[in-house]
């Protein structure tokens, strides 16, 4: 079954987890730059608030806690840097870094401001691009609240009927939730609710060919070369996905 009409893709999408981060040390600009030549529809990047030498704070993309020793952070790659190896071409989704099992929640949303103040300075022309998440849903509120021009999406483990149900409340447009526990009736579940369905982290390739046929609109993958040749999409000319989409209605066959 083909995918609906209303997405602007026919294909899953294949987005670079913290950029190619199975050919390159993630979250490096080396990483998206891989990525990028490999074909990847987009990337996802986690991005944080750390403590500059200089005593101020600027955006670093990091995964994990941060560094206690600040020669450690300031060695860490800054946002900007890793937005300049992202290219014209592919989609970008922030990850914003804000639960207390990230190393610390912040309910000033500290880390919102410069973040949207950073992306705005990409000009137009990134807008349809973007894509904001995070596990922390005050926080993916409080980016829509400011800037609501830019797409958001809710980061969980399982895309159960509640969480499905808080993300349309809130007006997000996108639910992530883990591979792992992805089943195609809550793909579909997600379509009908009017919801996008991106999911991480998966580099299977028999589960990138279940998860395709499930009707997913993305899947984050540490290896998109590997994720574009079992989708029988390796060596296409790499192109430009202009919007994260729309949901894509019921699952498709393979093939």
């Amino acid at each position: 079954m083909a995918r609906s009409p209303a997405s602007d893709t026919e294909h899953m999408k294949v987005v670079g987890h913290r950029g190619a981060s199975g050919s390159e040390p993630e979250n490096t600009p080396r990483a998206f730059l891989a990525a990028d030549s490999m074909g990847a529809d987009g990337v996802e990047l986690d991005v944080r608030l750390a403590r500059s030498g200089s005593g101020g704070q600027r955006l670093v993309v990091f995964h994990d806690p941060l560094p206690a020793e600040q020669e450690a952070v300031d060695a860490l790659a800054g946002f900007d840097d890793v937005l300049d190896a992202c290219g014209e071409r592919m989609l970008v989704n922030v990850e914003i870094k804000n639960s207390a099992d990230d190393g610390g929640h912040d309910p000033s949303f500290a880390v919102v401001a410069p973040t949207l103040t950073a992306m705005a300075a990409r000009g137009a022309s990134w807008t349809s691009r973007w894509l904001i998440s995070s596990f922390d849903l005050d926080t993916i509120d409080e980016c829509r609240r400011v800037a609501p021009e830019i797409a958001t999406a809710f980061l969980v483990s399982a895309a159960t009927d509640d969480v499905i149900a808080l993300a349309v409340e809130r007006g997000h447009v996108a639910l992530h939730p883990w591979a792992q526990l992805l089943t195609e009736d809550r793909v579909t579940a997600c379509h009908e609710a009017g919801l996008i369905v991106n999911t991480w982290t998966c580099n299977d390739p028999d589960r990138l060919v279940e998860l395709d046929a499930m009707g997913v609109d993305g899947v984050c993958t540490d290896v998109p070369d590997v994720a574009l040749d079992v989708l029988g999409r390796g060596g296409d000319p790499a192109g430009l996905s202009p919007t994260w989409g729309t949901p894509t209605g019921p699952p498709r066959a393979h093939g």
